[in-house]
C-alpha cells in the first residue's frame, strides 16, 4: 500500500499541471467554435470516462477527485495520474428514474492534504415502505492509503426528506457547506407532487440549513412556528439541481420549471419561491400557471430561461485561471447540452454566453488550479477538463 504521505505529494499541483500537459493530445481541435460560431475561450480534454456520473468534488486541498456515478458506486481518481479507484463503504441506494446516489460535499477546515480521517457527507435516494422513497443525507469517515484503497466508515444517515412518496423524480439532494464551513444547505425537491412545496408541514421543495450533524441550524425562519419542520431555510422550490455560494457570501441556485421557466435565484431567509403557484412556464399537459408578476407575494427569479436551459448544475467561478469568468455562475445544460456563462451583477444576473458542448451536461467543479471539470451525463460519460485557451 503506498504511504500516506507519499500519496498527498501526488496530489500536488505541480504534479497535477505536468500530468494536463501529458494528455493535451485528448483534447478538442483549437479550431472548435460554438454552434454560432464564436470560437470558444477554453479548450477541453477527456481525462477519463464514467457510468452515469452525477456529482463531481474535489477533496479540499488536494487533486483527488470524487465521482458519484448514479446507480451507486463511488468513484476516486488520482488527476495527476489518471488511476482511477472505487470507494467502498457507500449506502444502498433506490436507483430509477432520477434516483439512486446523488452528490458529495466536504469540510473547507479539512484541507491539509491528508485524507485520512476526512469527513465526507453523500446524498442519495433511499428506499421507503411501500413504494416510496427520498432523498437522505449521510456523513462518514473517509480513509485513503491508495486510489485503490479508499473506504467511508462508520456511515451513517443524518437528515431526510419528509414524507417519503412514490414515484422517481425531483430528488433534488445538492448540497452546499457555508463558506464558514459551519452549515449545510441541502436541496429538498418536490419529488414532483408541486403543491407539497406551499405547504410547511413537509420539506419537499425546500432548502434545508443544517448543523454539520445533521440536526436542524440555530436561527432557522420557522423554528418557532408549530408544525413546521425546522430545519426549513426557504420553501417553493420545484427541482434544484445547482447551488453554489458568491464571494459575498450569498447562495444562488438553478432550478427546472415546468414547461418553460427554468430560474436562477438568490436563495433567501424564509423567502417563498412561488412553486406550483407561480412560474414563468406552463404545466407539461399545457394548462397554464400564473407569471411571476411585481405584487404577488413571491420571491422573484434573478433569471428566468423559456425555453428551458435544464440546468444540471452550477458553479460561481473565482476567476483563479479564467479571469474573464470570476464571479460568474457556470451552468451546465442538459438538454441544451450547453455551458452557460451568467454574470452576477450585484443582486442581478444576465446570461452572456452559451457554449455549444454537443452532449448533456451533468455536473461542474473548479478545480484546485481553477481549471474547470465537467461531468456528461448517462452512460459512459466523459469527464473533461477545461482550461483557457
Amino acid at each position: 500500500m503506498t504511504d500516506l504521505k507519499a500519496f498527498a505529494l501526488a496530489f500536488s499541483l505541480p504534479a497535477l499541471a505536468l500530468a494536463s500537459c501529458a494528455r493535451a493530445d485528448s483534447g478538442d481541435s483549437a479550431a472548435q467554435a460554438d454552434a454560432e460560431g464564436a470560437e470558444r475561450p477554453f479548450t477541453s480534454e477527456v481525462m477519463a470516462t464514467f457510468e452515469e456520473p452525477w456529482a463531481i468534488e474535489f477533496a479540499p486541498g488536494t487533486a483527488m477527485l470524487f465521482v458519484t456515478e448514479q446507480g451507486g458506486s463511488l468513484k476516486v481518481m488520482d488527476t495527476a495520474t489518471g488511476a482511477i479507484g472505487t470507494v467502498s463503504g457507500v449506502p444502498p441506494v433506490d436507483y430509477g428514474g432520477q434516483g439512486g446516489l446523488g452528490d458529495i460535499a466536504f469540510l473547507p477546515g479539512e484541507a491539509d492534504g491528508d485524507l485520512a480521517g476526512r469527513t465526507i457527507y453523500l446524498s442519495f435516494a433511499e428506499a421507503g415502505e411501500g413504494d416510496t422513497r427520498g432523498a437522505a443525507l449521510g456523513r462518514g469517515t473517509l480513509e485513503c492509503g491508495a486510489v485503490d484503497a479508499c473506504a467511508i466508515e462508520g456511515f451513517e444517515v443524518i437528515w431526510r426528506q419528509a414524507p417519503k412518496v412514490t414515484g422517481r423524480g425531483h430528488y433534488s439532494h445538492r448540497i452546499q457547506v457555508s463558506p464558514d464551513g459551519q452549515h449545510l444547505f441541502v436541496a429538498s425537491g418536490d419529488r414532483q407532487k408541486q403543491t407539497p412545496a406551499q405547504d410547511l408541514s413537509n420539506t419537499l421543495g425546500t432548502i434545508v440549513r443544517l448543523d454539520l450533524d445533521g440536526s436542524p441550524a440555530a436561527g432557522n425562519p420557522f423554528a418557532d412556528r408549530e408544525g413546521v419542520p425546522d430545519e426549513i431555510w426557504s420553501y417553493g422550490h420545484r427541482n434544484i439541481l445547482g447551488m453554489d455560494f458568491d464571494a459575498q457570501g450569498r447562495l444562488w441556485e438553478t432550478e427546472h420549471g415546468p414547461k418553460g421557466g427554468d430560474e436562477l435565484n438568490i436563495v433567501e431567509r424564509g423567502a417563498n419561491y412561488g412553486w406550483p403557484e407561480r412560474s414563468d412556464g406552463i404545466n407539461y399537459d399545457g394548462s397554464p400557471i400564473p407569471d411571476h408578476a411585481p405584487d404577488d407575494g413571491f420571491t422573484k427569479p434573478e433569471v428566468s430561461w423559456t425555453p428551458v436551459i435544464a440546468p444540471g448544475d452550477m458553479i460561481i467561478h473565482s476567476g483563479t485561471m479564467f479571469d474573464t469568468w470570476k464571479g460568474d455562475a457556470l451552468i451546465t445544460g442538459l438538454s441544451t447540452e450547453a455551458l452557460i456563462v451568467v454574470a452576477l451583477e450585484g443582486d442581478s444576473a444576465r446570461e452572456i454566453a452559451r457554449h455549444d458542448m454537443d452532449n448533456r451536461l451533468r455536473s461542474i467543479e473548479e478545480g484546485p488550479d481553477g481549471a474547470v471539470w465537467v461531468a456528461e451525463d448517462g452512460e459512459e460519460g466523459r469527464l473533461l477538463k477545461l482550461t483557457p485557451r
